[in-house]
């Protein structure tokens, strides 16, 4: 099994070591919704999505699925689908998955608070292309496009995410 490995230093995935980005809040043991952190632990890639009209699905597994305008993200702990995709029109606060800029133009999912949340404990924890070089994120890891999807094309089922 290779797992991908991320510290506050960078990642490790088959024998590779790749530049990232993590949390403005570092990462922890305690995460809450809007702390700005990365959630320390063991987690599973439960996901691919990517952006159609910016990214030809050629460039990624099979098992990638296609977002479009009207898919969102709650990370509203209010709501019953926080930390869940949902579709507009969407009255709770969320995230538009379809951003004006590259960062989710390819997504992979984690099963960080998924998929029972717990409201309050953080949402969209993803795996993204960073806004640039070791640019903080509001709790996400993200990394150069181009090492997202050498990435994203060796997951596997059995890859696990693991944030020390």
């Amino acid at each position: 099994m290779s797992d991908l490995v991320v510290t506050r230093w960078g990642a490790r995935f088959m024998g590779r070591a790749f530049a990232c980005a993590i949390g403005r809040g570092g990462i922890t043991d305690a995460k809450r919704e809007g702390d700005g952190a990365t959630p320390r632990g063991t987690h599973r890639i439960a996901g691919l999505l990517y952006r159609p009209d910016r990214v030809a699905a050629s460039q990624l597994p099979d098992w990638a699925q296609a977002f479009g305008p009207s898919d969102l993200w709650s990370d509203d702990p209010r709501d019953p689908d926080y930390n869940q995709m949902v579709r507009a029109p969407h009255a709770f606060s969320h995230e538009r998955l379809m951003r004006a800029d590259p960062l989710y133009d390819v997504i992979l999912l984690t099963d960080w608070n998924w998929p029972e949340a717990i409201p309050g404990r953080g949402s969209a924890i993803f795996l993204h292309s960073w806004r640039r070089p070791r640019h903080p994120t509001a709790g996400c890891v993200a990394f150069a496009r181009r090492d997202l999807l050498w990435i994203a094309n060796r997951i596997t089922p059995q890859t696990r995410l693991v944030v020390k």
